[in-house]
């Protein structure tokens, strides 16, 4: 099992709706990079990773695109 990157977004907000989307639909989801996003304060160049384990890749890519968030 291994973390695979699923979306990214020019804004950590989004990618924390994304992550609570997936929670609630039982697929597991991290953050990744939110503090540099902030920090930088320039969200088109560092954006806010979302990341699944591989084997749910699919279904989570699935999940987002048919709720519009990904």
């Amino acid at each position: 099992m291994a973390l695979v990157e699923l979306a990214r977004y020019p804004f950590a907000m989004n990618a924390e709706i994304a992550k609570t989307f997936l929670e609630s639909h039982g697929i597991g989801a991290v953050v990744f990079d939110s503090g540099m996003n902030a920090a930088e304060s320039v969200p088109i160049m560092i954006q806010t990773r979302v990341m699944v384990l591989d084997e749910d890749l699919e279904e989570a890519r699935k999940l987002l695109n048919e709720a519009d968030l990904g």
